[in-house]
């Protein structure tokens, strides 16, 4: 299947000017992992700076998917990002805010999903270890650093819905709790204590399934 890059290149092309553009901002010393170079390229229809969008965040979005019962989760990682690349124009704000617009999509795709099929899912399996996904360093990466891969779902499984859901949003998306408080529609108190009651569930089930090796 072709990606929304792909797609988008096909739709539209990489036009002069935006080869121009890319060319001043090499010339201008611009990092290749800015994003804000890459942001305003890629609104001018530059091709590779669609890919570094897209790379930037696919395998996060794709793991988020994977976690929460997705049936295709490559499948719908691309649909959030045809979404992303339909409405990139109307987009303006940093990187943070970017990954925020990403995932908040990624997640009213779920819930689209979730409503058509009319049931939860029960197995999820990932490809990866959870804390792969993740930029170290922080207090729930280190709770889940331990897990195989294999049992990832299984331990996400023991978590009601709502610490799950901002688990996953605090780590695979890496969004701020001002953020999942949004997209939940939740006060950022009761997104705090649902992540601090989500990583002792974890902690005391890890034990409890023998998944961390002596």
């Amino acid at each position: 299947m072709p990606t929304p890059v792909e797609l988008r290149s096909a739709h539209q092309g990489a036009d002069n000017h935006s080869v121009a553009f890319a060319s001043r901002a090499v010339g201008a010393g611009v990092h290749a992992d800015d994003f804000g170079a890459h942001l305003t390229a890629a609104q001018r229809g530059l091709a590779s700076s669609c890919r570094w969008l897209y790379e930037s965040l696919a395998g996060r979005v794709a793991g988020y998917l994977r976690v929460h019962g997705a049936p295709e989760p490559d499948d719908m990682t691309n649909e959030v990002f045809l979404r992303v690349f339909d409405h990139l124009d109307s987009f303006s704000g940093d990187e943070a805010a970017f990954r925020s617009w990403v995932f908040t999509i990624a997640h009213r795709l779920l819930i689209d999903d979730h409503r058509r099929r009319q049931r939860r899912v029960q197995t999820i399996e990932l490809s990866a270890p959870l804390v792969a996904t993740v930029s170290g360093g922080d207090a729930e990466a280190e709770a889940v650093d331990a897990i195989a891969a294999q049992h990832v779902a299984l331990v996400l499984a023991q978590l009601p819905p709502d610490q799950r859901d901002v688990l996953t949003l605090r780590i695979l998306a890496d969004l701020s709790v001002e953020h999942v408080a949004e997209l939940l529609g939740k006060r950022p108190g009761a997104v705090k204590s649902l992540q601090h009651r989500a990583i002792e569930n974890l902690r005391k089930q890890i034990p409890k399934l023998n998944l961390v090796s002596p």
